[in-house]
């Protein structure tokens, strides 16, 4: 008789994909018999800021996949994704044509949260499914344990040594994972200057073992970090200027309008002189 072969669960779900809840439901059907996983993320529609900077949702959504799949892997259950630029049904029906999933898993934020819900996406992706066993996980991701997720917003002075000991302290006081955005919006300093600066402040923080990520963003600071704060859960913000005198985006407030709007924990680090990247 031939082995059996594993049980193919299709999970669908972007914003809510690194949450515990889902690992734990995905690693239970593990635990009663062989299954493989694959994952498919469609991409959130931007509700404000420039279409152009779409590619930063995708980045985002990139991201909670790696983080997944190597959870899934690392507890022996076989794992693969895609991230995909469609709405959620559209997806699924493309997905089950492809690769004839065994049952589908949906994840999403509660009801308030959830444009997905809002939408009506869930019920959509339920008459895709078209009887295939189909379970909808409701996932309250600020509820849930984990190191803190620390946005870090800052351009010319990414590579300050003040900014770089700042992230290497909130590290060593807890477990944290960070993302750095570069808004890219000078005209005097091109996209290739803030990408090598911001690759090597990654790298340089990556090489100590601190979980960094980094991605040129919006070049307006303050959307640029709520289209971030959209994307993913932020527990904390840093940002890191110039001082006053010299600062445009101190002289436009940036910090206190964090503050206001995001209704997180802002910190502010000055650093004095930009650092020079050698090409």
């Amino acid at each position: 008789m031939s082995e059996r072969e594993p049980r193919h669960v299709l999970v669908v779900a972007n914003e809510t994909i690194v949450s515990r809840r889902l690992v734990d439901a995905i690693e239970s059907r593990a635990g009663d018999g062989a299954v493989r996983v694959t994952v498919v993320a469609p991409v959130n529609q931007p509700r404000q800021g420039y279409v152009v900077y779409y590619d930063t949702r995708k980045a985002a959504a990139r991201r909670r996949l790696d983080k997944t799949l190597d959870l899934l892997r690392a507890h022996g259950v076989p794992a693969t994704g895609v991230v995909v630029e469609t709405e959620p049904a559209a997806a699924l029906r493309d997905a089950i044509s492809q690769l004839e999933p065994d049952e589908i898993v949906v994840s999403t934020h509660p009801r308030q949260k959830s444009g997905w819900l809002r939408r009506n996406a869930v019920e959509q992706m339920r008459r895709a499914a078209d009887g295939l066993p189909f379970e909808h996980l409701v996932v309250d991701i600020e509820k849930e344990q984990g190191p803190a997720n620390v946005l870090v917003v800052a351009n010319q002075t990414v590579l300050g040594e003040p900014l770089l000991e700042r992230i290497r302290a909130r590290a060593q006081s807890g477990p944290a994972s960070f993302l750095i955005i570069s808004p890219q919006g000078d005209a005097a300093d091109t996209y290739e200057e803030a990408e090598r600066r911001l690759l090597r402040a990654v790298t340089r923080l990556r090489s100590e073992g601190l979980d960094v990520h980094g991605q040129i963003s919006h070049p307006d600071p303050y959307t640029a970090a709520l289209q971030a704060i959209e994307d993913e859960r932020v527990d904390e913000i840093v940002v890191s200027t110039f001082p006053r005198a010299r600062s445009g985006w101190m002289r436009r407030d940036l910090v206190e309008r964090l503050r206001n709007d995001a209704k997180l924990p802002v910190e502010h680090v000055e650093v004095d002189t930009p650092v020079a990247v050698i090409a």
